[in-house]
């Protein structure tokens, strides 16, 4: 599952509106929207900051 799908569901599962995530994590509402969207964002500090907001941890594997 990508990760805009990840923070789209998860967001919904905890009941929180882009809004709610955007002030519970100190990002703009905006960045929640784009990290939903799929669009590409270099703010990786803010990103964490959504995903650790819910709960979420990122990884990293090597591609086969």
């Amino acid at each position: 599952m990508d990760l805009a799908k990840t923070v789209t569901q998860r967001r919904r599962h905890v009941g929180l509106t882009q809004r709610d995530l955007a002030d519970l994590a100190g990002v703009s509402e905006r960045l929640v929207r784009q990290v939903e969207a799929g669009k590409r964002t270099a703010q990786f500090d803010k990103v964490e900051a959504i995903l650790t907001t819910l709960g979420l941890e990122l990884t990293a594997e090597v591609r086969r």
